[in-house]
C-alpha cells in the first residue's frame, strides 16, 4: 500500500466526518480516547462546518473544495495537508503554519509545510 495515498479510514469517528455531521461527530470524539489518526483522510468537497478539530490528525489529508469555515486547527496536525479551493474564511491554523503556506496550498493544492518540533 503506497503509504502517501489519500484514502478513506475504516473507523466510525471518519464516517461521521464523511457523512458531514459534525453534532454527531463532535459527540462522539468527546467520548472517545485516544483519537484515531486522519493521517491522509480523503475529506474533498465536505461541508466540516462546525468541526471540533482539537488534537486530530490530519496530516497530509486532502480537502480540495471542502468548506472548512471557523474551523479552528490550531491544535491539529496539518502537516502535508493541502486546501486547494477550499473554503477557509475564520479558520485558525498551527501557529507554526506560515502564511505562505496556506494560500500556495489553497491556489496551487501544494502540500503545507511546517516544523512540527517548534
Amino acid at each position: 500500500m503506497d503509504t502517501d495515498a489519500v484514502r478513506h479510514i475504516d473507523d466510525p469517528l471518519y464516517e461521521k466526518l464523511r457523512s458531514e455531521n459534525m453534532e454527531a461527530f463532535n459527540a462522539a470524539k468527546a467520548k472517545q480516547s485516544p483519537l484515531p489518526s486522519f493521517a491522509h483522510g480523503d475529506f474533498r468537497g465536505l461541508d466540516l462546518r462546525g468541526m471540533d478539530a482539537q488534537g486530530l490528525d490530519l496530516s497530509h489529508a486532502y480537502f480540495r473544495g471542502a468548506d472548512l469555515r471557523g474551523i479552528d486547527f490550531s491544535d491539529t496536525r496539518m502537516e502535508g495537508a493541502s486546501i486547494a479551493g477550499a473554503k477557509i474564511s475564520g479558520c485558525f491554523f498551527p501557529r507554526q503554519l506560515h502564511a505562505d503556506e496556506i494560500v500556495m496550498s489553497l491556489n496551487h493544492g501544494t502540500r503545507m509545510r511546517y516544523d512540527t518540533h517548534k
